[in-house]
């Protein structure tokens, strides 16, 4: 874990849902990709009805069904975040923000506009990729999501300017909202139960 906490959001967090999120266990933090089933106790409270947030807090670990379901970002397209620790010409961190869909993002490629010649990214932590083989130029990615049974690739043609900077969030003008289907039949094709 690094001053960014484990997922790397760092003071990002705050502004993604509220602030609730956290780090799992090594079986289901998947080397950062799975940053959403321990909760923080701030979370934790807020599963509770009005007014019953201490007696849920006081409960602790707790057996927890769930099942995973799209994320919807109204009016906002998968963006990419260039990290503070990228250092043009030779090292390019990139933090995927509002992907949509149900899927997980589980490779992403990057060349430069215009170009064949295609470099992988490879996972740093959770929503953190990276390259030390960065491509001159404006750079375009390519992402392969959990879609269905397969993976499929969703191309981002222009992306990043040339002129890249540290810190600026850039829009990618695609929007993910494949479904990935899980493969435990009872468990989800049943319709949710709240009580």
């Amino acid at each position: 874990m690094n001053a960014a906490g484990a997922c790397e959001y760092g003071s990002l967090a705050l502004g993604l849902s509220g602030g609730h999120i956290a780090g799992a266990v090594p079986s289901i933090y998947k080397d950062g990709a799975g940053c959403d089933f321990v909760l923080s106790s701030r979370a934790f409270r807020a599963l509770a009805k009005k007014g019953l947030d201490q007696d849920v807090l006081k409960l602790g670990i707790v057996d927890v069904e769930y099942k995973r379901v799209p994320c919807e970002y109204k009016n906002q397209n998968l963006a990419v975040r260039v990290e503070e620790s990228s250092k043009k010409p030779n090292y390019l961190a990139i933090k995927i923000l509002y992907q949509g869909g149900q899927t997980e993002i589980v490779g992403i490629d990057v060349a430069q506009v215009g170009s064949p010649n295609w470099g992988f990214l490879t996972r740093k932590s959770g929503a953190v990729w990276e390259t030390s083989r960065v491509p001159a130029g404006a750079l375009q990615f390519r992402f392969v999501v959990t879609a269905g049974y397969d993976g499929k690739w969703i191309w981002a043609k222009s992306v990043l300017p040339s002129d890249w900077k540290v810190g600026v969030i850039y829009d990618s003008a695609v929007q993910i909202d494949e479904i990935a289907q899980e493969g435990c039949f009872p468990c989800d094709d049943a319709p949710w139960k709240f009580s």
